[in-house]
């Protein structure tokens, strides 16, 4: 049985973080071999993915988007 392009863009999401089973894997692959769509989709998703590796983005921590979140409060009751 064939997934759906909704299910695909999912599973093709958490493959790019390493969060994908085998299954839904092989069940990636099988969309992405019938749907060119999709194909695409994954494909410019795995460059995103290795552009952002090379930039060594990183997220903000919990303490970190608090402060954030406390200046913009603060600046925007001026």
């Amino acid at each position: 049985m064939m997934i759906s392009c909704e299910k695909a863009a999912l599973i093709c999401n958490k493959t790019q973080y390493r969060e994908a089973t085998f299954m839904e894997k092989m069940k990636l692959r099988l969309h992405l071999f019938m749907c060119k769509a999709c194909a695409g989709f994954s494909s410019k998703n795995a460059q995103l993915t290795t552009l952002c590796e090379k930039a060594h983005l990183k997220g903000l921590s919990e303490k970190e988007k608090l402060k954030m979140k406390q200046e913009l409060l603060k600046n925007n009751q001026r």
